[in-house]
């Protein structure tokens, strides 16, 4: 037992739910109502409809390293100001319309339903700001002989995407991937026919190899502080190129609801639809209760899920992020970038999106590492990813949110021995009172 688990807790798990208050199974909800307010209103004026794509991006090979560590308490409010540049580009360029309105109004009280969900009877054991410095491989991570699942992949063209179709006017298109990979893992313990919970990684595999070892460990497990539902690991690789004016930064770094529709609509059909996977599983289905529903991701994929559970957290109410590039990242002339110029820093810092939102029914790990990406910027920058995640940190905290903050230290960006480190607990974490 690690200090990490420790603060994991190790009481008997509460349910998660008040059932007399939420359904176990609520109706489902594809699309959150929207009522119109002033600056949506002004958004549909001046930039009409906006649609993402995607773009390919390979993940720090460094993901797959070792890791471990021990916990020490760790403000999170507290910032590193150093110097360096905004590097963003295009600043002011007026938004395309693209055909897909996005909901864009994170604070309005008509996009959450606080009944979904209810915290009760969970606890905050786990909760809070944690600093790890000896990394080693948490061994539900290793193979340990438990009975294996069954890994699937194909791939989608990406041309006959309605949400991402590779036709956006803000693209460099030499970037962009004509189809998309998937990788799908279904554990030894998910019985066909029953509504599956499901994890999506963004950047294709990315630690599917990780996450289906702590299924396959923790799915079994005795410990009912120590175990894993049964849930289908969904790996989505992007559509091409990073960062400004690619696929990749378009589908992760605009601050929407537009990727979650995605894969929602898109992506998770597409998997039920897969002729090997409906051989081996006819009954095959997948959970419409977003407690049944996480998401997961690095750099721009960390800030994809971040968003993803934010904005539609209707469809996807656990989150887990690794160096998330909560920065001003966002592509100018994007609708989005009409309410939200800085992007995702706009969560934290100047308009404060999280401070200013009601609290919303989901569930956030974050980490970031002492030597993340630009970690010595000043903040007059917008893109120093280690104040972005701890002062995203501090404001789920004043919020009331059930959050878990890692810092790694002496690693740098989506370094694999800190996901090695972590990943069993935040899961273990995450998912918690999902029954």
């Amino acid at each position: 037992m690690t200090p990490e688990h420790d603060a994991v807790g190790r009481k008997p798990w509460a349910p998660l739910f008040n059932d007399a208050a939420a359904p176990r199974t609520p109706e489902r909800r594809s699309a959150p109502a929207v009522i119109p307010t002033f600056a949506s209103l002004v958004w549909l004026a001046v930039a009409g409809c906006g649609g993402l794509v995607d773009d390919f991006h390979t993940p720090d090979a460094g993901r797959r390293d070792a890791g471990g560590g021990s916990v020490q308490p760790f403000d999170a409010g507290q910032g590193d100001p150093g110097h360096g540049d905004p590097g963003r580009p295009d600043a002011g360029s007026t938004p395309v319309d693209s055909g897909h309105p996005p909901v864009l109004d994170a604070g309005s009280s008509s996009e959450v339903d606080a009944g979904l969900w209810t915290e009760a009877g969970v606890g905050t054991e786990g909760d809070g700001d944690f600093t790890i410095s000896d990394l080693k491989t948490q061994p539900e991570l290793t193979d340990k002989g438990a009975p294996k699942g069954k890994s699937y992949s194909f791939t989608m063209d990406s041309s006959k995407s309605v949400l991402y179709d590779g036709k956006d006017k803000t693209l460099d298109q030499g970037t962009r991937s004509r189809t998309r990979g998937i990788n799908v893992y279904i554990p030894a313990k998910y019985v066909d026919g029953t509504p599956a919970p499901i994890f999506v990684m963004q950047d294709g595999a990315g630690p599917m190899t990780e996450v289906s070892r702590a299924l396959d460990n923790l799915t079994i497990s005795t410990d009912p502080n120590r175990k894993l539902p049964a849930f289908i690991a969904i790996g989505v690789q992007n559509g091409g190129g990073d960062s400004f004016h690619s696929e990749r930064g378009l589908e992760y770094d605009t601050v929407s609801d537009r990727y979650a529709r995605f894969i929602d609509t898109e992506v998770l059909p597409a998997i039920l639809a897969d002729a090997k996977i409906k051989a081996d599983y006819p009954k095959l289905k997948f959970t419409d209760d977003p407690r049944g529903r996480g998401v997961e991701g690095c750099s721009s994929g960390g800030a994809a899920a971040f968003t993803m559970g934010w904005f539609a957290p209707q469809l996807f109410g656990r989150v887990v992020s690794y160096s998330g590039t909560l920065v001003a990242q966002q592509t100018d002339g994007q609708p989005e970038s009409v309410m939200y110029p800085l992007g995702a820093w706009e969560y934290h810092s100047s308009k404060k999106i999280i401070a200013n939102s009601a609290v919303k029914p989901v569930r956030i790990f974050i980490n970031v590492n002492e030597n993340d990406l630009r970690s010595t910027d000043a903040e007059s920058t917008n893109h120093n990813w280690v104040m972005a995640n701890q002062r995203t940190a501090a404001a789920l905290k004043a919020k009331g949110y059930h959050y878990r903050f890692v810092l790694a230290k002496g690693v740098g960006h989506c370094d694999g021995r800190a996901l090695q480190s972590t990943l069993a607990d935040a899961l273990v974490w995450v998912w918690r009172g999902y029954q």
